[in-house]
């Protein structure tokens, strides 16, 4: 069944959620006819790449937090691990590739960093994948549950005043909004957060990369993935609608070894809008 055709771009999917309902296991035909390139991209489940013409340039971030390029060729296959964020890019056009995707591809679980507006490609395959039973939205949540990592935005200020007092950290609007603490499993995705929310504050900011896992064992403050919350009296992003993200119920501890595993300084422009989470964020 042909699920996307955009700028010389197709997927036809052979086994899959929209072909054959089959939640377990995906495969896919897909056809380049002209150079292109997808956001980036993390996944909720293991793919490879079966490139069979052409060239597909995956671009990752190593283990140093550098960005780097695995060129995949005719007659290659690559394995993308749940979790790790990539990028595919299209040089040379004219290219041929088949992904297969355990458990199968759903929008849901397939994180695209498209910025504001949600491209074609993403609305078609949202509108094919509509659930039909309150067991598919159950079902997206039980995947994201394996995600470790959150990342959190908050005042330089507010985080250093709780590790010097020795105490937990809470936002400002953490009664208000029902007792969390906003998350994401995507850092990047906090630069649209924070445009969104908390432009006008001028303070220095930084990002907090958590261990929910440490979380939950050490301190028993449970994370849970839900739709998208109002933080304060602002309202949410609508293209937002469709995502999960992590909700932390409770404080963030400041003196249990292993919860706080990073910290990071936030780019903001002259304006204001948050720019970029240094040595974290890529373009």
């Amino acid at each position: 069944m042909r699920v996307v055709e955009h700028d010389g771009l197709s997927i036809d999917e052979l086994v899959g959620n929209v072909a054959t309902k089959e939640d377990g296991m995906s495969v896919a035909f897909v056809k380049v006819t002209q150079p292109t390139a997808e956001p980036w991209l993390t996944l909720h489940y293991d793919e490879w790449f079966a490139v069979t013409k052409g060239r597909c340039d995956m671009r990752y971030i190593n283990s140093e937090g550098k960005e780097e390029v695995l060129q995949v060729t005719a007659g290659q296959t690559c394995f993308v691990a749940k979790g790790e964020r990539f990028r595919p890019e299209f040089p040379v056009g004219d290219t041929e590739y088949i992904p297969i995707c355990l458990p199968a591809f759903r929008p849901d679980r397939c994180i695209r960093e498209e910025g504001d507006v949600e491209s074609d490609v993403t609305l078609r395959l949202k509108e094919l994948h509509k659930p039909t039973t309150s067991g598919d939205s159950d079902q997206a949540k039980e995947k994201y549950a394996s995600i470790d990592a959150l990342y959190h935005m908050c005042t330089k200020a507010s985080w250093e005043n709780a590790v010097n007092n020795n105490e937990a950290y809470f936002p400002p609007t953490f009664a208000a909004d029902g007792g969390f603490i906003h998350a994401t499993a995507v850092p990047s995705k906090l630069m649209e957060v924070g445009n969104h929310f908390y432009r006008s504050n001028t303070e220095e900011w930084v990002c907090l990369e958590v261990s929910r896992s440490v979380l939950e064992k050490k301190c028993g403050i449970v994370t849970k993935f839900e739709e998208a919350m109002p933080v304060g009296e602002t309202k949410t992003n609508e293209n937002w609608e469709a995502m999960l993200f992590p909700h932390i119920y409770g404080g963030i501890p400041t003196c249990v070894e292993g919860v706080v595993t990073k910290t990071f300084g936030i780019k903001r422009g002259d304006d204001g809008s948050f720019l970029e989470i240094d040595g974290l964020t890529n373009e």
